[in-house]
């Protein structure tokens, strides 16, 4: 298809599937059971990152779990007892199993602990000014401080999804305690994985629009920076289509991708993984 070609029919695409009845079958549907912000992210994290296997499995796996936490998981995740952690023991979806699941059950009541939403998980440090590595140098005729060194980090060009993905993985795994099973279920840009659960997580908490769809609970992202979850149905689509020319399907597959989707909407790229998922799974194209 030529280029105006393409665009039109992903954006038909995209209005026929962003929308309120996709939620229904999608394990979007598992946060949207709750309103409290925390409660969402939490159960959005979940959901995402038990999101393999048939869609209706995610969604009664995501159900059951959080009905061991009494469908408020913000709240157990601060004040459960021994006893209640016990009543997630012999939790299991595919290989994520309830060693897993004490370790995040972990993390999360450390991180609400600090923090009030879970955004602040995936905000790196800004960079710190250097001082110690100024030096006296000519400025325009004038004398003044100046360094190549005191501000290196500023120089790094890591697009931001990137640098907030890698830094959540090493931040998610900063406790003592993290088991070595558990590592493979966070991924990050730095394993060259595709981060598909992680960038539909992401999608879900930044992405804003009046369709209702996604949440659009987050501020420091924004729409433009966000990289298309690429999954096995989003990547046969788009290869079919001339959007991917890489052979392997790593993380610089889903960059490719989010480029060329940026051609369409530059403000925001991602909406097209409702057109390509959609076309995918439902249409079988």
């Amino acid at each position: 298809m030529e280029f105006l070609e393409l665009k039109d029919f992903l954006d038909y695409k995209v209005e026929q599937y962003n929308k309120p009845n996709f939620i229904t079958n999608d394990p979007i549907c598992i946060p949207h059971r709750f309103s409290k912000k925390q409660d969402v992210e939490i159960a959005a994290f979940f959901a995402a990152i038990l999101a393999w296997g048939q869609r209706k499995t995610i969604i009664n796996k995501c159900t059951e779990l959080f009905e061991r936490m009494d469908n408020a998981p913000h709240d157990f995740m601060l004040q459960h007892s021994d006893d209640e952690l016990k009543g997630l023991l012999g939790f299991k979806h595919r290989t994520f199993n309830d060693t897993d699941l004490l370790y995040f059950v972990s993390f999360f009541k450390f991180h609400y602990e600090q923090s009030d939403s879970l955004e602040t998980a995936f905000l790196a440090p800004k960079p710190i000014f250097r001082e110690e590595y100024l030096e006296e140098q000519p400025l325009k005729g004038k004398k003044g401080y100046a360094s190549a060194a005191c501000m290196l980090s500023e120089l790094e060009k890591t697009p931001p999804t990137e640098r907030a993905l890698n830094h959540f993985r090493s931040y998610f795994f900063s406790l003592p305690d993290f088991p070595r099973r558990t590592i493979k279920h966070v991924s990050s840009p730095m394993q060259k994985s595709t981060c598909k659960r992680l960038n539909m997580f992401l999608r879900w908490m930044v992405r804003k629009d009046n369709k209702g769809v996604d949440f659009g609970l987050w501020n420091t992202l924004k729409p433009s920076d966000l990289i298309c979850p690429c999954d096995v149905h989003v990547d046969r689509v788009a290869r079919k289509l001339g959007m991917i020319s890489r052979k392997q399907t790593d993380w610089q597959t889903a960059v490719e991708l989010t480029r060329t989707l940026s051609e369409f909407d530059p403000l925001d790229p991602v909406k097209y993984d409702f057109a390509l998922f959609g076309l995918g799974v439902e249409e079988k194209f």
